[in-house]
């Protein structure tokens, strides 16, 4: 033990070198990941819902820290070399995700439109005279798109959109709902409010639903 002090490997001083003690990427990025692989086990509260939020930023701050006092490094180059490398893990795992969530949000406008609800919805838009008539013949709508798709193997279904749509003349936004039985949908509401026009354009409402504003008898 006369070559090693207080657990400290020879030539690591017990204090990290000030130079070292900086924010640290890789635990902030892959906090109980990093804890595991650099003895900093405090990082397991990371698994924590809510605690997670703050820890995170713990780790960051202290982590180089906690680091440099529970593993053994040969040298201070050591030690740069292997948080750096976490930092650039960490940064790759969160570009990763962010991209793969923005993918998944992208992607539904496109699985949206792919199906058949959506183009029996754009169909009878395009072709209703009241529609043409507020906003123009170009009907045209935009990327993106609200609502729900659901379709079981069994051919039973349930589409509900909300699209927005434009026109040279003006914009509106088509709100429909769908029902399919037996491989096939019909659709079962299909209104269209105009911008700046307080009544909507009804254009099917086979369950009855109340409109507010649409004319009696629609």
């Amino acid at each position: 033990m006369g070559d090693i002090m207080a657990g400290q490997p020879l030539n690591q001083p017990a204090e990290i070198p000030a130079e070292l003690d900086r924010w640290n990427w890789g635990a902030f990025f892959l906090n109980w990941i990093w804890g595991i692989g650099n003895s900093t086990f405090i990082a397991l509260l990371a698994l924590i819902p809510v605690v997670n939020l703050i820890i995170i930023f713990v780790l960051g701050a202290r982590g180089s820290r906690w680091a440099w006092q529970n593993r053994a490094w040969r040298d201070a180059e050591q030690f740069r070399k292997t948080q750096r490398n976490w930092a650039i893990a960490g940064l790759a795992v969160w570009v990763l995700s962010i991209g793969g969530c923005a993918t998944a949000v992208g992607s539904i406008p496109f699985m949206f439109k792919g199906s058949d609800a959506y183009h029996m919805t754009m169909d009878a838009v395009r072709s209703d005279t009241r529609v043409k008539a507020a906003i123009g013949d170009d009907v045209t709508d935009n990327f993106w798109v609200g609502g729900h798709l659901n379709v079981s193997a069994n051919g039973t279904g349930d589409a509900q959109f909300s699209i927005p749509v434009h026109g040279a003349r003006g914009k509106v936004t088509v709100f429909s709902h769908l029902v399919r039985n037996a491989g096939t949908w019909s659709m079962r509401l299909l209104v269209v409010r105009v911008d700046g026009v307080g009544a909507p354009i009804v254009l099917i409402n086979e369950d009855h639903v109340p409109i507010p504003n649409a004319a009696i008898g629609i």
